[in-house]
């Protein structure tokens, strides 16, 4: 039996113990009429009174691929390209028949095809900073809005527990948790000690081959938080904080990659989901300041894979490919 359906059936056998709605996020439940209950769950956007069961649920961005995962009662959902490569057959068929009522930015927010769906609950799963490119109204006169969004490219973990806690299917969340956590401890045990040895730096997909910039990313950044669950030592940090993100990964001109890289004893980079280094990447591990930083000449360089994971499920394919880098630190 894979790790996928393992979770799988012990979130059913969770399901049973746990009553729907009792998340830390809802405060209050309350009964009108014999109206649907209701809670009230803390928001980015607020306190929100939403069902304690929705039966209709619309979700964008980060909240995409974990309500899928979930098993949510979702009618409509914006598009996530990003997650494509890491979602299981099962859950990509889901994504593919889901309707599309937004895409890839907020501001791709289809408000007629979100009204069509007839939610009872929307899941906004975008930073904070981006809810201005949102007619928040014009969503709430549809349905209650619930904005759950990360600050910090790590923080996927408890956004996800969140949106999954909005929408009535934490007991499914709590069985990926712990089939991460689970996975994770037993790569840390692997390579813990020679990993521990090493300072390790991370180059990232996002540099401007235009502009000759390259793309560090830190520690709590997209490339690097996962692996550092299983004892990677991420050095240094950016040299001035621009708030989220930018307060974990930073793009330097391709010059200053000695200075950059440079005491690094190891350095991992981000592959495509087809495992070959990008445009961004590529330029930098052709460069000649590439090839005579230490750690290149060690041989301590670890591609890495799935690194843009946001969901527990999709970390467990990104500490696959943690393994699969690693494993030749085992044989020298």
């Amino acid at each position: 039996m894979s790790v996928r359906q393992h979770w799988r059936l012990a979130a059913a056998a969770l399901a049973l113990a746990v009553v729907t709605g009792c998340g830390s996020d809802g405060a209050e439940s309350a009964t009108s009429d014999g109206a649907s209950d209701t809670r009230v769950f803390a928001a980015d956007n607020g306190e929100i009174n939403i069902p304690v069961d929705p039966e209709r649920v619309v979700a964008t961005g980060y909240a995409v691929p974990v309500l899928i995962e979930a098993d949510a009662a979702l009618v409509g959902i914006s598009t996530w390209k990003r997650g494509l490569t890491m979602m299981t057959e099962q859950d990509r068929a889901t994504y593919d028949r889901l309707p599309k009522v937004a895409g890839e930015l907020a501001a791709e927010t289809n408000y007629e095809a979100i009204a069509a769906a007839k939610p009872d609950l929307i899941v906004i799963g975008v930073p904070k900073p981006v809810l201005g490119d949102i007619d928040m109204k014009r969503l709430e006169s549809i349905a209650p809005v619930v904005a759950i969004g990360p600050k910090l490219p790590d923080a996927w973990r408890e956004v996800s527990r969140k949106q999954v806690d909005a929408a009535g299917r934490a007991a499914h969340f709590e069985a990926t948790r712990q089939a991460y956590e689970k996975r994770a401890g037993e790569l840390k045990a692997r390579y813990g000690d020679v990993l521990s040895r090493l300072k390790f730096g991370h180059l990232g997909a996002y540099g401007e081959v235009a502009k000759g910039t390259f793309h560090r990313e830190f520690a709590g950044s997209w490339g690097t938080n996962i692996a550092q669950d299983v004892g990677v030592n991420y050095y240094g940090q950016v040299k001035e904080k621009g708030g989220g993100a930018l307060d974990v990964t930073e793009y330097p001109a391709l010059e200053e990659l000695p200075e950059s890289l440079g005491e690094a004893d190891a350095i991992t980079y981000t592959l495509e989901a087809d495992g070959s280094p990008g445009e961004a990447v590529k330029h930098v591990l052709d460069s000649a300041l590439w090839k005579e930083l230490p750690a290149v000449k060690a041989g301590r360089v670890f591609p890495l894979a799935h690194t843009e994971a946001s969901t527990y499920e999709s970390a467990l394919t990104t500490l696959e490919a943690l393994d699969k880098a690693f494993a030749p630190l085992l044989a020298r």
